[in-house]
């Protein structure tokens, strides 16, 4: 029998596409809690999970406060189920232990001072921001959303005792932007209960919240990322509905606004079967970005998603991975995407992190009669797009998402990263096809990979290149490796061509010698890449394609052919098959088996081209290329490989900027490559 969650008894005439009603939501969450409570033997027992080796806290020599955080961590993130459960079902049990005494107990032990199990305050701590204030933000978040399930069961003596604790990390130092939410929502369960805070405070994280609003929906967040959708979003409209409205009911129009404004391209993030794209840190948060969805139905006024579309897509991210085997690890979410990978985590996770993947069961919490529940399942947009592909430009925090409607992945095309970060700075992002971590030796997934091929750097005797005579810091092993972008800017759209800007090394390391101009032209199921190389130096460069994972030890069946036009590559595994065509501007193409760097096997094969440039001097060039996927078994036409007729490269385009072009596509359609002023239209 599979150790993973299997519908029973699905509905497929009210959710043809998923089978999933409210009550499948009802029995997952007790499955998944049942599973987590495998680690619970008495009521007694504080619920703590096996630590997981490697870059995840705590680690062995941690002080004795980071463990409890972790404790703390497992008690609140599991709340994000059993709260919505325990409204639904007051008195239900788990493993014979009643949820509502059990998490009474334990967070009344967790928030009264001198307790054995009682976190530390502030004060007893070095000054510094600590992950209680995420978690304390989580589960003042819950009890807003569901203030009958926990907070009605203590005695006011109770009640007085933890608000101690409680006020003490409401009103304690923040960190930037996403943190502010969780001081609000704390310090507003405080004063919704009559206990006094600092007004002034609370107001000012709310003005700051407001400010990082960019446009399109989106919040500033280090980089964008899926932090706007589930804290900004989804904990904003909560604080908006239960506080907001009365106390703040300017900002809270604010908040409402911009989640109207996401909401109109926010389900073009997912696959048309619901998959969520592995994209931007906290890959193991997975699903909670598919909060949004019920969310949307907490909105004032008339729902800006259509309820069928919305469900069926929330069902299907969650069903992408509760249906997995290698999904669970010690009975909880594994720390990964699917399986457990170091690579996709960072260090302030801990093995009950994932949990807060389970977000979208808000969805419990509304009325049995929501349309929600009761619209009948569609594709939405999909239904609608054949096999064309579209494209949503969200020019305020650079994303272009790409919907295929010939393979049903969605993409997004990422345009302001700020750092060298393999999270955000990879070419695209794909529903069907999850990253893979950088391969120093070249070949590394989606992206361009760069090495300098420069005596000087080879030699290690001046990074800088200026006229000093002096060597800085330039280490020659350290050059031998391949790297990726630095960061990625973002140019706008013009004539149906994307622009962006790859830089390979930032100022003042001769920044402005390691560009690579990028335009690109979305085609049903792939893209067109024009790129300029602005590669000033001699150096050695690759492009791949999404990587392959070899599923259950079979590697990818790989063909190649040439002819007087363009090389061609292509790479095939069950269900899923790439394409790489070079026309211009690369030696040749290849193949590579990358190990321990996919999301979903040990071993994996990346396609890509490659070139090596070693005059004192390179030109500058244009690299023409085609990247293709599939998600069937079909064999590639001629037709598919065959998507552009004819090139004409220009050295000076009409608008006067160097090396453009002029692609005429096997289907009569014509596109101007022109990278006229680029450098003054980035924006990052």
């Amino acid at each position: 029998m599979p150790n993973a969650y299997e519908i029973k008894s699905p509905d497929f005439d009210l959710s043809p596409h998923t089978g999933m009603t409210r009550q499948h939501y009802i029995d997952l969450a007790r499955y998944l809690l049942e599973r987590a409570f495998k680690h619970v033997a008495s009521i007694e027992t504080p619920i703590a999970f096996p630590v997981v080796p490697g870059k995840t806290y705590p680690q062995p020599d941690d002080p004795a406060w980071r463990y409890r955080s972790a404790e703390f961590e497992a008690l609140e993130r599991t709340l994000t189920l059993a709260g919505p459960l325990m409204h639904v079902e007051p008195d239900i049990a788990i493993n014979g232990i009643k949820l509502r005494d059990y998490y009474c107990l334990h967070l009344y032990n967790a928030l009264t001072p001198g307790h054995i199990n009682s976190l530390p305050l502030p004060e007893d701590l070095p000054d510094a921001t600590y992950q209680f204030t995420c978690e304390f933000g989580g589960l003042f978040k819950t009890l807003l959303l569901l203030p009958n399930v926990i907070w009605p069961y203590f005695t006011q003596q109770q009640k007085d005792e933890m608000a101690i604790t409680i006020s003490k990390w409401a009103h304690h130092r923040t960190t930037q932007n996403n943190w502010r939410i969780f001081n609000i929502v704390t310090l507003s369960f405080l004063k919704k209960h009559g206990y006094a805070i600092d007004d002034d405070l609370l107001k000012s994280h709310l003005l700051w919240v407001a400010s990082y609003h960019s446009g399109d929906g989106w919040y500033l967040e280090q980089t964008y990322n899926y932090y706007t959708i589930s804290l900004f979003v989804v904990y904003g409209t909560i604080w908006n509905r239960a506080f907001g409205d009365e106390y703040y009911p300017d900002i809270a129009a604010a908040i409402e606004k911009s989640a109207h404004e996401l909401m109109k391209t926010y389900p073009n993030f997912f696959g048309r079967d619901g998959y969520v794209n592995m994209w931007a840190r906290s890959i193991c948060y997975r699903t909670w970005i598919s909060g949004g969805f019920p969310i949307s139905f907490m909105l004032k006024g008339t729902p800006p998603l259509d309820a069928g579309w919305a469900r069926r897509l929330c069902s299907g991210s969650i069903l992408q991975f509760v249906t997995r085997e290698d999904f669970y690890d010690n009975d909880i979410p594994s720390l990964g995407f699917y399986a457990h990978r170091e690579f996709v985590l960072q260090n302030y996770s801990c093995a009950a992190s994932p949990f807060i993947m389970f977000l979208p069961f808000v969805c419990l919490a509304l009325p049995v009669d929501s349309p929600f529940w009761t619209a009948k399942e569609n594709d939405g947009l999909w239904e609608q797009l054949g096999d064309k592909s579209v494209r949503s430009i969200l020019d305020k925090p650079g994303l272009v998402l790409v919907n295929h409607g010939q393979t049903g992945t969605s993409e997004i095309i990422p345009g302001k990263v700020y750092y060298d970060d393999h999270n955000y700075s990879k070419l695209a992002f794909n529903t069907h096809f999850p990253w893979e971590d950088h391969n120093p030796r070249g070949g590394t997934a989606m992206e361009y990979s760069f090495r300098s091929l420069d005596p000087r750097d080879v030699r290690g005797d001046d990074i800088n290149f200026y006229l000093t005579g002096q060597a800085l810091r330039n280490a020659a092993d350290q050059n031998a490796e391949f790297t990726t972008s630095q960061s990625m800017l973002y140019n706008g759209e013009r004539d149906g061509v994307i622009y962006r800007q790859a830089i390979m090394r930032k100022p003042p390391n001769n920044g402005v010698g390691y560009i690579i101009d990028l335009a690109e032209i979305t085609i049903p199921g792939g893209v067109i890449r024009v790129d300029r190389s602005r590669l000033a130096f001699e150096h050695e460069l690759t492009l791949g394609h999404y990587g392959l994972p070899h599923l259950n030890g079979q590697a990818a069946v790989v063909r190649q052919f040439e002819d007087d036009a363009r090389k061609v590559i292509t790479a095939a595994i069950p269900g899923r098959q790439v394409a790489l065509i070079v026309y211009h501007g690369w030696d040749s193409i290849n193949t590579l088996v990358h190990r321990g760097r996919n999301a979903e096997a040990d071993e994996s094969t990346v396609v890509y081209a490659t070139k090596q440039r070693t005059g004192k001097n390179p030109a500058m060039e244009l690299m023409i290329t085609v990247l293709l996927h599939k998600t069937d078994d079909t064999d590639w036409t001629d037709e598919e490989l065959s998507p552009i007729k004819a090139i004409k490269i220009m050295d000076m385009t009409p608008s006067y900027s160097p090396l453009g072009a002029t692609l005429t596509l096997s289907n009569g359609e014509q596109y101007l490559i022109d990278f006229v002023n680029i450098d003054g239209n980035r924006t990052c």
